[in-house]
Protein backbone atom coordinates (compact mmCIF):
# COMPACT_ATOMS: atom_id res chain seq x y z
CA UNK A 1 0.00 0.00 0.00
CA UNK A 2 1.51 3.38 -0.83
CA UNK A 3 1.13 6.10 1.83
CA UNK A 4 2.25 9.72 2.14
CA UNK A 5 4.50 10.34 5.51
CA UNK A 6 3.06 13.24 7.31
CA UNK A 7 5.73 13.06 10.02
CA UNK A 8 9.73 11.44 10.24
CA UNK A 9 9.12 7.60 10.75
CA UNK A 10 12.19 6.01 11.92
CA UNK A 11 13.57 3.32 9.79
CA UNK A 12 10.75 4.09 6.76
CA UNK A 13 11.55 7.60 5.95
CA UNK A 14 10.72 11.28 6.38
CA UNK A 15 8.03 13.79 6.20
CA UNK A 16 6.19 14.58 2.78
CA UNK A 17 8.28 11.16 1.39
CA UNK A 18 5.66 8.58 -0.62
CA UNK A 19 6.89 4.79 0.73
CA UNK A 20 5.63 1.37 -0.03
CA UNK A 21 4.20 -0.33 3.08
CA UNK A 22 2.68 -4.10 4.35
CA UNK A 23 -1.35 -3.61 4.07
CA UNK A 24 -1.49 -4.06 7.66
CA UNK A 25 1.66 -1.91 9.01
CA UNK A 26 -0.01 0.80 7.27
CA UNK A 27 -3.64 0.63 8.77
CA UNK A 28 -2.50 -0.59 12.26
CA UNK A 29 0.41 1.86 12.69
CA UNK A 30 0.88 4.71 10.41
CA UNK A 31 -2.71 5.65 9.59
CA UNK A 32 -3.54 5.04 13.48
CA UNK A 33 -1.20 6.96 15.10
CA UNK A 34 -1.76 9.86 12.71
CA UNK A 35 2.19 9.25 11.35
CA UNK A 36 0.61 8.65 7.27
CA UNK A 37 -2.36 9.75 4.96
CA UNK A 38 -3.43 6.88 2.40
CA UNK A 39 -1.72 6.98 -0.88
CA UNK A 40 -5.10 8.14 -3.10
CA UNK A 41 -4.63 9.65 -6.54
CA UNK A 42 -5.67 12.75 -4.86
CA UNK A 43 -3.82 12.97 -1.92
CA UNK A 44 -0.54 11.67 -4.35
CA UNK A 45 -0.92 14.59 -6.37
CA UNK A 46 -1.11 17.18 -3.59
CA UNK A 47 1.94 15.77 -2.40
CA UNK A 48 3.67 16.15 -5.66
CA UNK A 49 2.65 19.98 -5.55
CA UNK A 50 3.74 20.65 -2.24
CA UNK A 51 7.18 18.85 -2.92
CA UNK A 52 7.26 21.04 -5.89
CA UNK A 53 6.37 23.95 -4.67
CA UNK A 54 9.16 23.84 -1.47
CA UNK A 55 11.69 22.92 -4.28
CA UNK A 56 10.73 26.31 -5.87
CA UNK A 57 11.10 27.72 -2.72
CA UNK A 58 14.49 26.81 -1.91
CA UNK A 59 16.04 27.16 -5.42
CA UNK A 60 14.63 31.21 -4.78
CA UNK A 61 16.40 31.66 -1.23
CA UNK A 62 19.34 30.19 -2.54
CA UNK A 63 19.02 32.74 -6.04
CA UNK A 64 18.79 35.70 -3.18
CA UNK A 65 21.45 34.14 -1.11
CA UNK A 66 23.50 34.19 -4.42
CA UNK A 67 23.01 37.77 -4.83
CA UNK A 68 23.02 39.20 -1.30
CA UNK A 69 26.63 36.92 -1.20
CA UNK A 70 27.70 39.02 -4.28
CA UNK A 71 26.73 42.63 -2.47
CA UNK A 72 28.53 41.57 0.19
CA UNK A 73 31.82 40.83 -1.37
CA UNK A 74 32.17 44.27 -2.59
CA UNK A 75 30.91 46.60 0.26
CA UNK A 76 33.67 47.47 2.91
CA UNK A 77 31.97 48.14 6.20
CA UNK A 78 33.45 50.36 8.67
CA UNK A 79 32.72 49.26 12.48
CA UNK A 80 33.72 51.93 15.09
CA UNK A 81 34.51 50.95 18.79
CA UNK A 82 36.00 52.78 21.72
CA UNK A 83 39.50 52.82 22.23
CA UNK A 84 42.46 54.86 24.70
CA UNK A 85 43.70 57.86 23.13
CA UNK A 86 46.76 58.19 20.68
CA UNK A 87 47.31 54.92 19.64
CA UNK A 88 46.33 53.21 22.72
CA UNK A 89 44.06 49.58 22.99
CA UNK A 90 40.56 49.25 21.76
CA UNK A 91 38.23 48.88 24.85
CA UNK A 92 36.49 45.31 24.83
CA UNK A 93 36.19 43.68 20.92
CA UNK A 94 34.12 44.05 17.91
CA UNK A 95 31.67 41.05 17.89
CA UNK A 96 29.75 39.79 15.60
CA UNK A 97 26.44 41.88 16.72
CA UNK A 98 28.73 45.17 16.02
CA UNK A 99 29.11 43.97 12.39
CA UNK A 100 25.68 42.60 12.28
CA UNK A 101 23.88 46.36 13.40
CA UNK A 102 26.77 47.74 11.18
CA UNK A 103 25.52 45.99 8.04
CA UNK A 104 21.58 46.03 9.22
CA UNK A 105 22.75 50.46 8.81
CA UNK A 106 23.55 50.06 5.26
CA UNK A 107 20.35 48.04 4.65
CA UNK A 108 21.51 44.35 4.55
CA UNK A 109 19.61 42.38 6.95
CA UNK A 110 22.15 39.38 8.40
CA UNK A 111 21.81 37.71 11.56
CA UNK A 112 25.01 37.38 14.06
CA UNK A 113 24.92 34.34 14.21
CA UNK A 114 25.71 33.91 10.74
CA UNK A 115 29.24 35.52 10.87
CA UNK A 116 32.21 33.83 11.81
CA UNK A 117 34.82 35.34 13.45
CA UNK A 118 38.17 33.48 13.00
CA UNK A 119 39.40 34.89 16.02
CA UNK A 120 38.38 37.92 18.40
CA UNK A 121 38.83 41.66 16.58
CA UNK A 122 40.80 43.32 19.64
CA UNK A 123 42.81 45.83 17.54
CA UNK A 124 41.80 48.76 15.03
CA UNK A 125 42.60 48.25 11.06
CA UNK A 126 41.12 45.98 8.57
CA UNK A 127 39.91 42.33 8.74
CA UNK A 128 38.04 39.98 6.89
CA UNK A 129 34.94 38.03 8.24
CA UNK A 130 32.94 34.83 6.82
CA UNK A 131 29.23 35.51 6.54
CA UNK A 132 27.21 32.09 6.00
CA UNK A 133 24.86 33.46 3.79
CA UNK A 134 23.17 29.76 3.24
CA UNK A 135 24.16 26.56 4.26
CA UNK A 136 26.93 26.15 1.38
CA UNK A 137 27.16 29.84 0.18
CA UNK A 138 29.45 32.16 2.11
CA UNK A 139 30.45 35.80 1.17
CA UNK A 140 33.98 37.41 2.80
CA UNK A 141 33.51 40.69 4.04
CA UNK A 142 35.90 43.21 4.27
CA UNK A 143 35.73 45.25 7.23
CA UNK A 144 37.66 48.60 8.71
CA UNK A 145 37.59 49.06 12.83
CA UNK A 146 38.02 53.21 13.56
CA UNK A 147 38.08 54.65 16.52
CA UNK A 148 34.61 56.13 17.82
Amino acid sequence: MKVILLQDVKGQGKKGEIIEVNDGYARNCLLKKGLAQEGTAQNLYVAEQRKKAHEAKIAQEKADAKVLAEQLKKIKLTVKAKGGDNNGKMFGSVTNDNIASALQEQGYNVDKKKIELKENIRDFGDFEVTVRVYPEITATLKITVVRA
